[in-house]
This record gives C-alpha cells, structure tokens and sequence, in this order.
C-alpha cells in the first residue's frame, strides 16, 4: 500500500513543496508596495503643504474648509502635516473647493525662483491720475510671475502749487521704508512724519498718500502685500500694479 505525506507534513519536514511556498511567499512580498515606501512618495509631493498653501492664499480656517469638504478640521489639520494618508476622494472635495484639478497635488514643484533686476533695466514712471505727478516709481519685482508681493522703489518730489495729493486703498497691506529725506505718511485721517531709516507697516485697505516733506526729494522703498480676499486672478492683479505703480486701485479723493 503507498504511503501519503499530506502538505503540512511536507512543510515540516522541508521538502519541495516546502520551498515552492517559501519562494512564492517571498516573491509576494516582493512585489508588494510597503507602508513606509508610500508615506515616502506622499511626501515627496507635499501634498499637505500644497493643501496649507491653498487655505492660507485663500484666508480660510481649518474650520471653514471642513465645511465645505465636509472634512472636520482634526483630520485636515493631521492631512496637512502629514500624519495622515489622503484619498483621492478626499483629495478632489479639497480641489474643487479651490478650483484646482486632482493632478495640482501631484506635480512637479516648480523650481525656486530667483530674479535679479539689474538698476539699468529698470523703468521709471510717473504716478498715475494726477497731471503733476508727486512721486515716480520703478517695479523691482516686475520679471516674477504670480508674485505675492510687489516691491518699488520711489522718489518723491517736493511739492509745489500745482501738485495734487491723492490718496489710494487697495486690498491687503503696505510697507514703507524711507531711505533719505522726509517723507509724510498719511493713512486714514491722520498724518506721520518719517526720517531717513524710519518704517511703517500698515493696512492698505485704509486711504493713504505719501508726500514728500522736505526741500530735497525723499526715496523710499515700497512693498504692497497681495492677501485678503481675491476678486481677481493674481496675474491681472500683478499686471495692473506694475503699469500703476505702488497699490493704486480704487482711487479716493484726499480731504
């Protein structure tokens, strides 16, 4: 009568079958992507930084974005430092709140950007809106695209009888940094005076002019900061400041 070995025996006692188990065991392990191989590729992406970048453009809460995803802030706060794996449905609620498609988390960062602007290259232009101009400006940040700020440099020029001050609002806030001479700073209802090495930072959604306060022209380095709601896209938004000069939209009289 022949013997038979059932496969448990053949696994204890190391025979072929054995081994055949062993390898597709192993081979199975092989082609299986590991946890630690996928949190590396998510971040590689940065998916949650992407994420943050998008609520913070925007202004909006953990809170109110969980609203609108229908997410609770606890685990988009966890998705945004990375202790927690996406979906992809949870991922396209997040893109489409920010009109975004779903491949936005997965591309290639663009590479760091790095523009100078040499002096010589520069343009120098009049302030808009006024038939004698009381400063003139040139972009330093006209070459970067999608930019988050706008930086200028400004002159601004004693004043005479035919000079007309104008004050402006725009969304977001200013900063000013005199470089020589005496410049008046003039924001809402009240007026400063600013020295050579003097600065201010204030909200530009406020009306606000600058005069120049001394015999001699005053220089000053401006920086308009983009943030707050957006009621347009950032390039028109760029556009426009760099052919109107330090944050000149919506004009308002000066009393």
């Amino acid at each position: 009568m022949r013997a038979t070995i059932s496969w448990a025996e053949c696994v204890r006692a190391g025979g072929p079958m054995a081994e055949k188990a062993v390898v597709r065991s192993d081979e199975t392990n092989k082609s299986q992507v590991d946890t630690e191989t996928t949190a590396r590729v998510i971040a590689e992406k940065r998916i949650g930084e992407r994420i943050k970048r998008l609520r913070l453009k925007k202004s909006m809460g953990l809170v109110e974005l969980g609203k609108h995803t229908g997410l609770s802030a606890s685990f988009l706060s966890q998705l945004e430092t990375g202790r927690v794996v996406p979906t992809l449905r949870n991922l396209a609620r997040i893109a489409m709140v920010f009109s975004k498609d779903l491949s936005y988390f997965f591309e290639s960062d663009q590479a760091a950007v790095f523009r100078i602007h040499r002096r010589k290259e520069r343009v120098r232009l009049p302030q808009t809106g006024v038939d004698v101009p009381t400063y003139f400006f040139e972009s330093l940040g006209y070459m970067v695209p999608d930019r988050q700020m706008d930086p200028y440099f400004a002159e601004f020029v004693p004043l005479t009888k035919e000079m007309e001050a104008k004050a402006h609002m725009h969304p977001g806030s200013e900063f000013l940094y005199v470089l020589e001479g005496v410049l008046e700073v003039r924001h809402g209802e009240q007026g400063y005076m600013l020295g050579a090495g003097d600065a201010v930072y204030f909200d530009s959604s406020t009306p606000h002019a600058y005069l120049c306060a001394g015999r001699k022209p005053a220089g000053a380095i401006i920086v308009t900061l983009h943030h707050g709601p957006e009621t347009e896209h950032p390039r028109a938004v760029s556009a426009r400041n760099v052919a109107n000069g330090p944050a000149r939209p919506n004009k308002v009289e000066s009393k």
